[in-house]
């Protein structure tokens, strides 16, 4: 049936989550010789300071900005531990070198160095609304730049209907990478038509600074309609397909976490509702709203779907 979405997306900055609450989750494969060579580098220091960025105010969150402290200190990332106080465990990750590889079904395969990146895309501002799976939420001001400005780079293939996120995994680094039952490396998907939505970000950096090791630096993705598990952090690799992925909670718990994963408070969790969420700060309580108070951009990708699983 028709879905009807107010304008939610608007929010004032006084919504945002504070910086140290926001940042914080997953995981790392394969980042070359130059990282497993120095497991012990804080990694914050080898991350130079972001280009100039302006606020992109188009998408105001409705909200209070998140204390920087809380957002930085409060974070999923399996990778470094299933606990949220993994911050100083994840400084162990270094940040450069770094490399991203865009490859499959394109016609220019590149690799690129975060530093490239940096300097040749259109870096901006955004305060988005971050809403975890497990109920709580906090507004970000994220750096970073709009995936499409990628695609372009490498320009998809007619074929491709599907992207791939593959995160970094570093033994030696990863405390969490010695949890053999997990399948490694973690693993996130969306749709060609979900990453060439305009709100569909890379994320270099928050609250104006390199973005920190445990909140996914020093790249990371985010799709803010969906539940927090969706976006890959430091990210490693991006493929193109016209399969679709089986992401990493997916395999782990289908019956739990699905490949679509937008946010709806209608649509419970098997082992809890989904109709508020806990504000990571304040500890207010507040309502939920559908895609996450997106809606006005993204409800049109799902026209047509109505037999997908698209809550989950």
């Amino acid at each position: 049936m028709p879905i009807r979405i107010p304008r939610g997306w608007e929010i004032s900055e006084a919504e945002a989550t504070p910086e140290h609450l926001v940042f914080g989750r997953r995981k790392a494969m394969g980042l070359g010789a130059g990282l497993l060579a120095a497991p012990g580098l804080a990694a914050a220091q080898g991350a130079p300071a972001l280009p100039p960025a302006m606020r992109n105010t188009r998408y105001a969150p409705g909200r209070d900005i998140s204390a920087e402290r809380e957002a930085t200190t409060f974070n999923n990332y399996y990778e470094f531990g299933s606990h949220k106080s993994i911050s100083r465990e994840a400084q162990r990750l270094p940040q450069r070198p770094w490399t991203v590889k865009v490859e499959g079904m394109v016609e220019t395969p590149r690799e690129f160095g975060i530093d490239d990146l940096l300097r040749n895309m259109p870096i901006e501002e955004r305060v988005y609304r971050l809403r975890c799976v497990e109920a709580w939420s906090m507004v970000v001001p994220w750096t970073g730049f709009p995936l499409s400005a990628l695609l372009a780079v490498v320009k998809p293939l007619a074929s491709a209907r599907f992207v791939v996120f593959e995160t970094a995994a570093v033994p030696g680094v990863m405390p969490g990478l010695r949890q053999s039952w997990y399948p490694w490396p973690y693993i996130e998907g969306c749709t060609i038509a979900e990453a060439g939505n305009e709100l569909s970000f890379m994320v270099v950096g928050a609250y104006g600074k390199p973005l920190p090791p445990q909140n996914g630096g020093p790249i990371r993705f985010h799709q803010p309609w969906k539940y927090g598990f969706k976006a890959g952090k430091s990210i490693v690799r991006i493929t193109l397909t016209d399969r679709r992925p089986v992401s990493f909670w997916e395999r782990i718990q289908p019956q739990e976490y699905g490949f679509w994963a937008n946010v709806n408070p209608e649509v419970s969790h098997p082992r809890w509702s989904q109709a508020s969420e806990r504000v990571i700060g304040t500890n207010e309580r507040i309502p939920t709203r559908l895609f996450n108070g997106y809606g006005e951009f993204v409800a049109d990708l799902y026209t047509g779907l109505q037999n997908e699983r698209l809550w989950a």
